[in-house]
C-alpha cells in the first residue's frame, strides 16, 4: 500500500511528461527502436539489434542528442557530433536525433495521445489543493504532446527541451531543469516534489535535493528507481490520490 502524502505541503509538483502523464513513451520507444535498427545494419549489417533495454540504459529521459551519443558508445561507434541543424541524412549525432525526432511526429500527428487516467485523476486531486504545478520534459515537443492530450492549460510552466537549450540548462540526470521549473514557480527544492519514471530522471531529483522524488514504474524496474534515489515507487499516479475513506494523509504522514 503506498504511503500517503501530505500534497498540500508542497509548493510545487514537477511532473515529467513522457511515461508519467502520457504514454508517449511508448512513441518514443518505437521510433529510437526503429531508427536505430535501421541505422545499425546500414553500418553494421548482422549488429545485434538495438532493444528495450538499450533504451531504458542509454537513452530514456535524456536530452535526445545525449541518447544517440551514449547508445553510440555503448556499441563502440563515433560519429561526428553536428549541429541541431544537420538533416536528418546526414550521419552525425544531430542528424540520427534529428531522424528520430521526425519519426516521432509524424506518429504522434497519425495516432494523437491520451494521458495515462490515473494521471488525469491525480491532476484533478491536485486541482482542488493550492499548489503549483509543472512539466519538465527532455523533449522539444512537450507542449505540443500536452495540448494534444488536452493538457497544456493545467500547468504554469513547461521546462522542455528546447527551454533547457535557450537557458543553458543541462539536462538530466543533472538537476538544473527541475531546479529552474522549480524557481519559476517560486519554489526552492525543499518545497517540491519530482515525479520521474525513467533513471536518469529520478536521478536529477535525487542530485538536486528535491523533498520527495517519486518513481513511476512503466518498465524501469521498481528496485532499478529506488537504486537511482526514488523515496517512493508507484505504478499509476491513481495510487497518489488519497482514499476519501481512509485518515487524513496530511495526518498520517506527520505521525
Amino acid at each position: 500500500m503506498t504511503r500517503p502524502v501530505a500534497w498540500e505541503t508542497f509548493t510545487a509538483i514537477l511532473f515529467d511528461l513522457d511515461g508519467v502523464i502520457t504514454p508517449t513513451a511508448v512513441v518514443h520507444m518505437r521510433a529510437w527502436e526503429e531508427m536505430f535498427n535501421a541505422y545499425l545494419q546500414e553500418k553494421t549489417p548482422g549488429a545485434p539489434a538495438y532493444t528495450d533495454q538499450d533504451y531504458f540504459a542509454y537513452v530514456d529521459g535524456k536530452p535526445r542528442y545525449d541518447g544517440v551519443r551514449d547508445f553510440l558508445a555503448s556499441r563502440d561507434i563515433r560519429l561526428p557530433e553536428g549541429t541541431p541543424d544537420d538533416a536528418p541524412e546526414l550521419e552525425t549525432v544531430c542528424g540520427l536525433g534529428n531522424r528520430k525526432n521526425n519519426a516521432f511526429n509524424l506518429v504522434l500527428e497519425r495516432d494523437g495521445v491520451e494521458a495515462y487516467p490515473g494521471s488525469v485523476e491525480f491532476l484533478d486531486y491536485l486541482a482542488t489543493l493550492d499548489v503549483r504545478l509543472g512539466v519538465v520534459s527532455s523533449s522539444v515537443n512537450a507542449p505540443t504532446v500536452l495540448k494534444a492530450a488536452g493538457l497544456l492549460d493545467r500547468f504554469e510552466t513547461v521546462v522542455s527541451g528546447a527551454v533547457a537549450d535557450e537557458q543553458g540548462l543541462p539536462g538530466k540526470p543533472a538537476p538544473d531543469t527541475f531546479v529552474y521549473a522549480g524557481k519559476v514557480l517560486g519554489a526552492t527544492p525543499s518545497e517540491a516534489v519530482v515525479l520521474e519514471d525513467a533513471v536518469s530522471g529520478v536521478r536529477a531529483g535525487k542530485a538536486g535535493d528535491f523533498a520527495l522524488v517519486v518513481g513511476v514504474d512503466r518498465g524501469a524496474g521498481h528496485d532499478t528507481l529506488t537504486a537511482a534515489g526514488a523515496s517512493l515507487v508507484v505504478s499509476d499516479l491513481a495510487e497518489l490520490v488519497p482514499d476519501r475513506h481512509s485518515p487524513d494523509p496530511a495526518r498520517g504522514a506527520q505521525q
